[in-house]
């Protein structure tokens, strides 16, 4: 008997059995099954094939001249494998990105949540994500050809930008991310339940109270997942840094303003082929990958903990 008809043996009383189970739920529960171990194979085989070369690499290479050394010359005629000249012009073109997302994004997010009207909501959302549809590539040239001629013509100082730079990378890499950050901050503000926010109101605070201590409190858990997902897709991106970053990776470079290599404009760029497969300089690509991917990988733990933490659940 289906879910909430009436045995007439039972008297009124709803019958709770199982209804018979329509076809096409078996299909979709296939299918669902099906996609949860594409997803889980995909990054077995990610794993798979970093794993390998990757030891073939540290078997020539040791690991702590490769986390600890500050020249990355695998290239060069005097070799050097030191990662952090990498490591640290991704950490820093990813700051400046995210300095550049978290404000606009966050700002957008709280206004489209807050202050829109349902008809300006419609509009301006899909727009902004629109920059999540733009092809890499485009950014690298907007960066590259685009903003850079700009910080050049009225940078402060005599020591104006070089023509790449990570700077202007990781200003464009901010504009590319805005989107990540400004819908899934958005979307978790609008799940925050409206009696929080007539219950504020009635104790006479200002929209701004509302949106910064009510409801951003609240959507702490989605607006924190959005961060680290954007953080993530910084960390990843490759035609930006690559075309407008620049390819210098011979030390450890803090300055924004001076061209330096990222770990995947490095991948990008020795993967051309123009190395011999199975040596240890192309095994570098591998090395750096599986680090690259211990980094997201991390960032994706790390998000999880922290979405369970600040979870709100509301009845």
């Amino acid at each position: 008997m289906a879910l909430g008809t009436v045995d007439p043996a039972a008297g009124s009383t709803p019958s709770l059995r199982r209804g018979r189970r329509h076809p096409g739920e078996r299909i979709v529960e296939v299918l669902l099954v099906v996609a949860a171990i594409v997803s889980v194979a995909t990054t077995a085989g990610i794993i798979f094939s970093l794993a390998e070369p990757a030891f073939e690499f540290f078997r020539e290479v040791s690991i702590v001249e490769f986390l600890t050394g500050n020249r990355w010359t695998p290239t060069f005629s005097d070799k050097h494998y030191g990662v952090l000249p990498l490591v640290t012009a991704t950490v820093l073109s990813t700051l400046i990105a995210i300095g550049v997302a978290i404000p606009l994004g966050l700002g957008s997010a709280i206004y489209l949540a807050e202050y829109a009207t349902e008809r300006t909501r419609r509009l301006v959302k899909p727009v902004i994500e629109v920059l999540a549809g733009v092809p890499t590539v485009v950014y690298g040239f907007f960066a590259l050809f685009g903003l850079n001629p700009i910080l050049q013509k009225y940078w402060p100082g005599g020591d104006a930008p070089a023509f790449q730079n990570l700077l202007v990378a990781g200003v464009v890499m901010g504009f590319m991310i805005v989107p990540t950050v400004a819908s899934l901050s958005e979307d978790a503000m609008s799940a925050v339940p409206r009696s929080l926010r007539e219950g504020a109101y009635a104790l006479a605070s200002s929209r701004m109270q509302v949106a910064v201590r009510v409801v951003v409190p609240a959507a702490v858990s989605g607006i924190v997942a959005s961060f680290v997902l954007a953080i993530s897709r910084a960390l990843g991106e490759t035609m930006i840094v690559t075309m407008a970053g620049g390819l210098s990776s011979d030390s450890v470079i803090f300055n924004p303003i001076k061209a330096a290599a990222t770990m995947t404009a490095y991948i990008a760029n020795v993967s051309q082929g123009d190395i011999p497969v199975g040596t240890t300089d192309y095994n570098t690509v591998f090395a750096v990958g599986s680090l690259l991917f211990i980094f997201t990988f991390a960032l994706n733990v790390l998000s999880i903990r922290l979405v369970r933490r600040f979870r709100e659940v509301y009845e």
